[in-house]
């Protein structure tokens, strides 16, 4: 009996373990997290001008975060072997070929359920920048040809609590399919899409922020055959302004 309950037990603390996430940051196709449906290839043959594909992204904090209201995101892509980004990736700027083609959210009511969903519909924020080395002005790390960042912002007007450990949805972005067939050139064009770093960020009185760029279980995705590397898809901390600016 003794040593059924001690084997029960250990049982028990392994289980506890398990449910816990690794702290950092994953990434993901489709409407859900890692957790939800881990695929890290998207192949998408560029011949339609309908539909969309999705990235989800998700994060674990270390710590307790009482008095959690937002995120600052930041998703890095390369293309391999082009020298400046593709028409069919130029988004969100005026004048670009698909200009309305990514959009973003933070609506997970839906969504699978593998992560925990802290904004209960009612993140407000998306899209701060998305920029290449020709945008202006531009993130001074975006210099390299061939190279785009997204930045995303989220935040929630009254403060909701996020527990350390635990794994949490963080945003949701699409890139629709529109103009691709005889109009935009360069879907084909493979891409190697890294989640370089979420803060995480606490409003009044604590007024603190945490700030993740390790990986959780996979942060790295690729468009297409990609051979660039996750390594070589550079990190930056970037300004904290923008997401202050939403809860002020």
């Amino acid at each position: 009996m003794k040593r059924l309950l001690l084997l029960s037990g250990a049982l028990l603390v392994l289980g506890a373990s398990a449910a816990a996430a690794a702290p950092g940051l994953n990434l993901a196709w489709g409407a859900g997290c890692w957790a939800d449906n881990p695929v890290n290839t998207k192949t998408f043959a560029c011949n339609t001008n309908t539909g969309n594909a999705q990235i989800t992204a998700s994060y674990t904090p270390t710590a307790d975060q009482t008095f959690f209201v937002g995120i600052e995101a930041v998703l890095d892509f390369q293309f391999d072997g082009a020298l400046t980004v593709p028409d069919w990736w130029s988004f969100f700027e005026a004048g670009t070929c698909r200009q309305t083609s990514l959009s973003t959210s933070a609506d997970f009511t839906a969504a699978p359920g593998g992560c925990t969903d802290a904004w209960f519909g009612l993140g407000a924020g998306g899209i701060a920048a998305y920029q290449t080395a020709t945008s202006v002005p531009h993130d001074s790390s975006v210099t390299t040809p061939g190279r785009s960042r997204l930045k995303v912002a989220y935040a929630l007007a009254d403060a909701s609590p996020l527990t350390g450990g635990t794994e949490y949805y963080a945003f949701r972005a699409t890139i629709n399919y529109l103009k691709t067939v005889g109009v935009c050139t360069g879907c084909s064009t493979p891409a190697t899409i890294v989640l370089n770093q979420i803060k995480s960020a606490e409003g009044a009185p604590a007024n603190t922020s945490e700030i993740i760029i390790n990986e959780g279980i996979n942060r790295c995705i690729t468009w297409g055959s990609s051979t660039v590397p996750c390594i070589a898809v550079p990190t930056r901390n970037t300004s904290w302004g923008q997401i202050k600016s939403l809860y002020r």
